[in-house]
């Protein structure tokens, strides 16, 4: 067996392809305590030079309790192409007891399924890229968040004209446009909240919320 202080913060990453590997990475440089696993000898040993990483193959539950998964306070399924591993891997880490399962998902009913057998959390990163994406193009807007699949949303923008030099209050963007300005970064300046007084000018980057439809629109304005 795999002996690992894993503490409150162990994360167990399962597979690492392009998803598991930034997953993993990205805990490493966060210096949280993670431990990849991962079935190829090949992209094992690309990693083993910059990640903890061991080979295993996870859908076996005898596999994941020889390198300690029980240790571990969350895991990370990166393991989506490969269905039946999948969701095999999934039931595993459930039936192992571990506390928080974030597993990815290729399509909504693959996510389906990984929810009804106990994942915690389901992830679509090819679904979330393509809709970020597809709200960027358009060139308006400099980021956007999906907070869920109702339309609720976060953006990262310019402002339009139609709100250069005006404050919050005067701009009331709620009432009129059906959206809500919640910060404000000036150029050389510390974030800002938004408050009633907030002044909101042409090379400012304003962060708004509200539904997906309306924050189209209100970024389309001239």
């Amino acid at each position: 067996m795999v002996k690992r202080d894993a503490g409150a913060s162990g994360v167990l990453v399962i597979g690492l392809g392009r998803f598991g590997s930034a997953v993993a990475a990205s805990l490493e440089s966060l210096e949280r305590e993670v431990l990849a696993v991962e079935k190829s000898p090949r992209i094992v040993t690309q990693w083993q030079s910059r990640l903890p990483v061991v080979q295993a193959d996870a859908t076996s539950a005898e596999a994941l309790e020889q390198l300690g998964a029980t240790d571990f306070q969350a895991a990370v399924v990166g393991v989506g192409t490969a269905l039946e591993a999948s969701v095999l891997i999934t039931a595993n880490l459930v039936d192992l007891g571990i506390g928080s399962i974030w597993a990815k998902a290729t399509s909504l009913e693959h996510g389906s399924i990984l929810k009804r057998i106990g994942a915690h959390h389901v992830v679509y990163p090819e679904y979330d890229a393509g809709v970020r994406t597809a709200h960027l193009v358009g060139g308006k807007m400099l980021d956007y968040i999906e907070m869920d699949r109702k339309g609720f949303s976060v953006v990262k923008m310019r402002p339009p004209k139609a709100c250069h030099g005006f404050t919050l209050a005067e701009l009331d963007t709620r009432s009129k446009y059906g959206v809500t300005v919640i910060g404000v970064l000036s150029p050389g300046e510390p974030f800002e909240y938004a408050a009633p007084q907030t002044r909101v000018d042409a090379n400012d980057i304003i962060i708004v919320s509200g539904d997906a439809e309306l924050l189209e629109q209100f970024a389309q304005m001239p």
